[in-house]
């Protein structure tokens, strides 16, 4: 017999320690949201910030004895609708949750997953070692939501994405049990691993209270190659054969939109003219790094580049890599975004920009892209302007036909921003009838009743 909405606004308010619960209106609207701003976010019945595995445990079991859905939600930084509030259900808010605790000896990090990126990172740092994922929001994201979303970022290409460094998980299942998954070790195989299954699950299998991750030496200093191309072509050609050459620890593109808009707020000199820049790190040790960054600019002349600059000063390169960092909030200051992150294999990553340049001028959709490049991993910028509702309605047809050109290219939907709800109308598709019948399975082996974060992913 399920309970009425009052009864299990009681049972929280009584089992969690006091201003816990949030069921003002006004103040519940700031956990609605994700950045990607979903309009079908419905109005929860309330909002829960726990501090513990425990008290995530009392929500989980009191909501799913009421029929109550769950939308966990960390710092909110997700840009797929991944953390939308379902009506009438539950937000249970880890951003309380920020513990974290290094050991040097293993090194490891022990983190609550409210604890932001860039909090282990120093915490790391303070002990001489180094947590290399590094999505561009790492100043305020959650380490909770990068495993939700198995998050990349800048320094992938090199060193790999979240899934990477995460060993252990403590989880708290739809029935209320908490599980122990992994731990502090770099080699286990006994039994499945369950670990990974749940890195990238985005909140649909159960509710994520603690993550071991592995940490590494610190980062050698590094070399940074900057170049223009007069064309897309040019720098996506460069591309392939910069990685081919070499491994650096940084490859990111932007096109000349986002060029322009970065240079909008920035005022640092970067080339207008050009259709397309590429930001190049090695940080192999001693002379090395110096001497990859040099081949890698004979490349790029070689591909057509018109200006580039390489820097040693630490200070000169972290300017270009926070000019990266920058792009997405630059070009949102152009309009409304529809924010895309398709990947492909490394040799489509040409055809990829250019459709999605003739993409963007046949729907009358302005669509800036900004990349990962050196490991194919796309962010197209689709701007809207929000009172022309007519070229939202294209823009919502364009973004669909990104998704669709990548999936043609042998790519991805989604690369490290997860399904969510904006992608998730595309997820069979991409998928194909068996492999999504085989999700759709696991799906319900750990939440029968669709307790945890319904209609994200799988609907």
């Amino acid at each position: 017999m399920r309970t009425h909405p009052t009864h299990t606004l009681e049972l929280l308010s009584a089992s969690l320690p006091a201003g816990s619960i949030i069921t003002d209106p006004a103040a519940m609207d700031a956990y609605r949201w994700d950045r990607a701003r979903d309009s079908n976010a419905g109005i929860p019945l309330a909002v829960a910030r726990v501090t513990s595995t425990a008290e995530a445990q009392t929500v989980v079991r009191i909501a799913g004895a009421a029929g109550v859905p769950i939308v966990p939600r960390g710092a909110g930084s997700g840009l797929s609708g991944g953390s939308t509030a379902v009506a009438g259900g539950i937000v249970l808010s880890l951003d309380r949750m920020r513990d974290i605790t290094i050991d040097p000896r293993t090194r490891t990090a022990t983190a609550q997953p409210g604890a932001l990126n860039a909090e282990v990172k120093a915490a790391a740092a303070s002990h001489g070692l180094w947590y290399p994922p590094d999505p561009s929001s790492f100043e305020f994201c959650s380490i909770g939501g990068n495993v939700a979303t198995n998050a990349g970022g800048l320094c992938c290409v090199k060193y790999g994405v979240t899934t990477d460094y995460v060993l252990g998980l403590t989880v708290v299942l739809a029935d209320g049990r908490a599980v122990q998954l992994g731990g502090p070790r770099l080699k286990d195989v006994a039994g499945l691993s369950l670990t990974k299954l749940f890195v990238g699950s985005e909140g649909t299998l159960g509710i994520i209270t603690e993550v071991t991750l592995r940490l590494i030496p610190a980062q050698a200093p590094s070399v940074t190659l900057v170049a223009f191309f007069p064309a897309l072509p040019s720098a996506t050609n460069a591309v392939p054969s910069i990685t081919a050459a070499m491994r650096p620890s940084m490859l990111e593109f932007m096109d000349h939109m986002t060029i322009n808009a970065v240079e909008d707020e920035t005022r640092m000199g970067l080339d207008r003219d050009a259709a397309a820049m590429l930001v190049v790190q090695c940080d192999e040790p001693g002379a090395h790094a110096a001497e990859q960054i040099a081949h890698a600019a004979k490349i790029c002349v070689a591909s057509g580049a018109t200006e580039q600059f390489s820097t040693t000063d630490p200070d000169d390169g972290e300017a270009f890599v926070t000019a990266r960092r920058m792009a997405i909030p630059a070009v949102e200051r152009r309009g409304t975004l529809l924010l895309e992150d398709v990947g492909v294999p490394l040799p489509r990553l040409g055809d990829l920009v250019t459709g999605i340049a003739e993409i963007s001028e046949r729907a009358r959709v302005p669509i800036a892209v900004v990349a990962h490049a050196g490991d194919g991993n796309t962010h197209p910028l689709l701007v809207v302007d929000p009172n022309d509702p007519a070229q939202r309605e294209r823009a919502d047809l364009a973004f669909g036909e990104v998704m669709d050109l990548a999936t043609r290219l042998g790519g991805t939907i989604t690369g490290e921003h997860g399904v969510g709800r904006l992608k998730q109308p595309w997820l069979a598709g991409y998928l194909g009838d068996d492999v999504m019948e085989l999700n759709a399975r696991v799906k319900a082996a750990l939440d029968p009743d669709n307790l945890f974060n319904p209609g994200a992913v799988y609907g």
